[in-house]
């Protein structure tokens, strides 16, 4: 069971939210952080490293002193208005014909630590002490993390009937998205999110690993300072949006490979059909349908590729992944590309971009072969968090994420 509770966010006045608010730190490099950010945008809090110049290096303590330094003079200047009592709020996006309705609510670290939140990916120390230093010269986790939640039908009820009023927010991002929010006051409704969440069983990091990470750890680095701990302290909770695991959109993350490993395109395909039907499929752009089933562009043409037999234990959630099937029979036994992670070989195409980049970048001759996956579903990511283990690098993209700045949690240091 997870523990939850609400908090008194930190939010932008409605005449400022579209001009305060960002995409995430982690969705851009500096420069473009830089391009993006007007004079009261969250990125001079997120991406500080934006306003020396020349852009500094964002690991510099000075970058660090910045951040907070903004945090202080957004807060004096009423760029960001504390609400005057703990709620939860409600964060609508749409993408397309797409919406999706998350709870934004704050997280016990312990269950971080017991694993009541499950994670499907690995985590580097090093991005996790730079997420750490962040929190805590800011005393807040500016950005939330993304979770799911097991589809709830009271939730879903509540979430509804608060979202057919009218929005606190309501505008649509640069990038196309639409963004609506609603703030949850009422005692009645605090009360039914706390004790709905606490009899779900586990919740799950869609995206925001290091984030999680790092936010988890502040809480335990705060306690261990703290001689009157007892587990309620502000710290010990981190912010997060938690969307119903039957809303999400998973998108496909694809592979370009610059080479065909010293074989011509004729031996790689007659390679390939040792293991896997090919069928050529013209000049256009082919999506793969369904699960366990590719597209692969190369030489100008389209091809449709599936198993020609069950090669995987369906019972195994990491080897019945098509990242693994692809890695195992394709990438790794034809391409000889044996670790993901280091091998400057291959290069990971997602999200937004669609296959035409795909076409492009073989086409430019910067890559030589592409390959199109079907997307990852929920309940594979599930299975995988359940068993314990970790997804293959590069296997989900989440869209839309979420916007920065709409609400943030804040804390004192308790010691």
């Amino acid at each position: 069971m997870v523990k939850v509770r609400p908090f008194a966010a930190l939010r932008p006045p409605k005449e400022l939210v579209e001009e305060l608010s960002s995409r995430p730190y982690d969705v851009m490099n500096s420069e473009e952080a830089a391009a993006e950010a007007g004079p009261r945008s969250l990125l001079h809090i997120t991406r500080p490293e934006i306003d020396f110049n020349p852009i500094a290096d964002e690991t510099e303590d000075r970058v660090f002193h910045r951040a907070a330094d903004n945090f202080c003079t957004w807060q004096e200047r009423g760029y960001l208005v504390r609400d005057p009592k703990p709620c939860y709020y409600i964060y609508a996006q749409t993408m397309g014909e797409h919406v999706q309705y998350g709870i934004v609510l704050c997280s016990h670290k312990d269950d971080y630590f017991s694993g009541s939140i499950k994670k499907h990916e690995l985590t580097r120390k090093d991005k996790e002490d730079g997420r750490m230093k962040h929190i805590l010269i800011q005393n807040a986790n500016i950005e939330p993390v993304f979770f799911s939640y097991p589809q709830n039908d009271g939730l879903d009820a509540l979430v509804a009937r608060i979202s057919s009023q009218a929005p606190e927010y309501d505008f649509v991002s640069a990038e196309g998205f639409g963004h609506k929010f609603w703030v949850v006051s009422d005692e009645s409704d605090i009360t039914f999110i706390t004790d709905a969440f606490a009899h779900i069983p586990a919740m799950y990091i869609a995206d925001g690993h290091h984030r999680s990470a790092a936010a988890a750890r502040v809480g335990q680095h705060k306690q261990e300072r703290d001689r009157n701990y007892t587990g309620e302290e502000e710290y010990n909770y981190f912010m997060a949006v938690c969307f119903p695991d039957n809303q999400l959109k998973i998108m496909d993350y694809n592979r370009v490979v610059k080479d065909l490993n010293g074989l011509s395109a004729r031996d790689f395909i007659s390679e390939l059909s040792k293991e896997f039907e090919v069928e050529a499929i013209g000049a256009q752009p082919y999506r793969p349908s369904a699960l366990h089933q590719f597209s692969m562009y190369l030489g100008g043409t389209w091809y449709r590729i599936s198993p020609r037999r069950v090669l995987w234990d369906e019972n195994d959630p990491i080897g019945s992944l098509d990242v693994a099937i692809l890695s195992s029979l394709v990438l790794d036994r034809i391409l000889g590309i044996k670790d993901l992670r280091t091998d400057k070989r291959i290069d990971f195409v997602g999200g937004l971009r669609g296959l035409g980049e795909l076409q492009r970048r073989v086409d430019s001759g910067e890559m030589a072969i592409a390959f199109a996956l079907y997307p990852v579903t929920m309940d594979q990511i599930i299975s995988v968090a359940d068993a314990g283990q970790i997804m293959p690098p590069k296997t989900t993209w989440f869209e839309p994420k979420l916007r920065s700045g709409l609400a943030i949690h804040t804390f004192f240091d308790g010691e």
